[in-house]
């Protein structure tokens, strides 16, 4: 007997027809000999519509973080009450359960905690007795007694604590698309759907703007070396596998694809600060202000050194932007900089793939490939794995699809896909 752990997202369980969709799921997953756990989300656009009544009662577009974690939090516990009597209606028995009666105990970070520790015995009893046990995604307790809520997509973290925390398995992420493309097929029509994919890759491909999954539930199972599957809640298929490296994966063989996927995102901003002296410790006087601004810099480039200054680039996410900015300025008088300025019309372009640690020649291939429509590369970054490159937002998509067809990721059926789902 298996123990799932399945997810569904707020699609999924967005009206009483799809959660009973959701239940039926459910229950052929139990008939089929498996004992089951089930994390859902709020109902589509809740989590909105909470936050807009939020914003309403406190006049103000920041509300004390304790009573919003505490507001948003119905959200997933309305869910987890109907499935629940939806299970029950049809035949099955079931018991759910808010993040605090789990003792999901998180940090007391509100809007973005993170989890500490599970109480899984709870789970486990209902499991022994057969029934099936629904949980509250997204959503947690601090040793206060204050709910929290674990961030946007908090309730894949949930599932795979869970499934963690149970020795599950499986993890099963049930979503709006059959799995995990090589890009966004919204996008490319014509792109593929993986069989699977490292636990490596699937982290770059979300931190670099693939939303099927969350950072931190990857990051989670990577960790506890939990198998994530990433299936459609609307038509049946295998899906995606996301496991670790090696495990039926050949590294360095014929087999093995050299790229896994083509992640792009819109929410790139990025700042120059021009003339700042090029002694030591200048990326720290920069850089160290911006983070004690809680704004994260992912790519960086200082110029070459002339006349003894130098020119300092990096970009940030587009909604820390204008806090960025006002730093800068703040910083250019001290440092005697001559010139800041900012770019909100960028994006970022990133080729993922395991299969780059044993090729050589994927860099020059990206750069022709984008050459030849014409796209001009401002910011460059690479790891083992990756490369990033900074364009004009508006040829996001053109450069999307040169790179798909250079590095042959078309679906070789020649079919197309229209789904709602993975986005940047």
């Amino acid at each position: 007997m298996a123990l799932i752990v399945q997810k569904f997202g707020g699609s999924s369980v967005a009206n009483i027809e799809r959660i009973e969709n959701v239940a039926r799921k459910v229950i052929a997953s139990r008939d089929a000999g498996n004992q089951v756990v089930v994390v859902v989300s709020a109902m589509k656009g809740e989590t909105d519509r909470l936050t807009d009544l939020a914003h309403a009662a406190a006049q103000t577009s920041n509300p004390r973080p304790r009573e919003l974690d505490l507001l948003l939090s119905t959200g997933e516990t309305v869910t987890i009450a109907l499935l629940t009597m939806v299970l029950e209606r049809l035949g099955a028995e079931a018991r759910c359960y808010t993040g605090a009666q789990v003792q999901i105990l998180t940090d007391s970070a509100f809007s973005k905690a993170r989890i500490q520790e599970i109480d899984a015995e709870p789970i486990r009893e209902d499991l022994g007795a057969g029934r099936i046990v629904v949980v509250a995604g997204f959503q947690g307790v601090d040793e206060n007694g204050s709910i929290t809520t674990l961030g946007r997509g908090g309730s894949d973290t949930t599932a795979v604590a869970l499934a963690a925390a149970l020795e599950a398995d499986e993890c099963q992420i049930y979503t709006d698309v059959d799995g995990v493309y090589t890009t966004d097929p919204r996008v490319v029509p014509t792109a593929r759907r993986l069989d699977q994919i490292t636990f490596e890759e699937m982290l770059e491909l979300a931190s670099l703007g693939s939303k099927v999954l969350q950072i931190r539930a990857v990051e989670f199972a990577g960790k506890y070396q939990v198998p994530l599957r990433v299936l459609s809640s609307f038509e049946d298929g295998p899906g995606t596998l996301i496991t670790m490296e090696g495990e039926d994966m050949q590294q360095g063989s014929m087999e093995e694809p050299l790229i896994a996927g083509i992640a792009f995102s819109r929410d790139e901003a990025k700042l120059t600060m021009l003339g700042v002296p090029d002694t030591p410790g200048i990326a720290a006087q920069i850089l160290g202000p911006i983070a004690s601004a809680n704004i994260e810099v992912d790519m960086i480039v200082q110029n070459i050194s002339n006349d003894g200054l130098t020119d300092f680039t990096f970009t940030v996410q587009k909604r820390d932007y204008e806090r960025a900015m006002e730093t800068l300025r703040r910083l250019a008088a001290e440092l005697s900089a001559r010139e800041v300025f900012g770019d909100t019309s960028i994006g970022k372009l990133s080729l993922v793939g395991v299969g780059m640690r044993s090729h050589a020649g994927v860099a020059s291939k990206m750069f022709d490939a984008l050459a030849a429509e014409g796209i001009n590369i401002q910011m460059i970054s690479t790891s083992e794995i990756k490369i990033s490159v900074v364009v004009e937002e508006k040829y996001l998509e053109l450069g999307t699809r040169a790179l798909h067809r250079a590095f042959d990721l078309d679906d070789e059926s020649g079919r197309t896909v229209s789904v709602e789902g993975q986005s940047a």
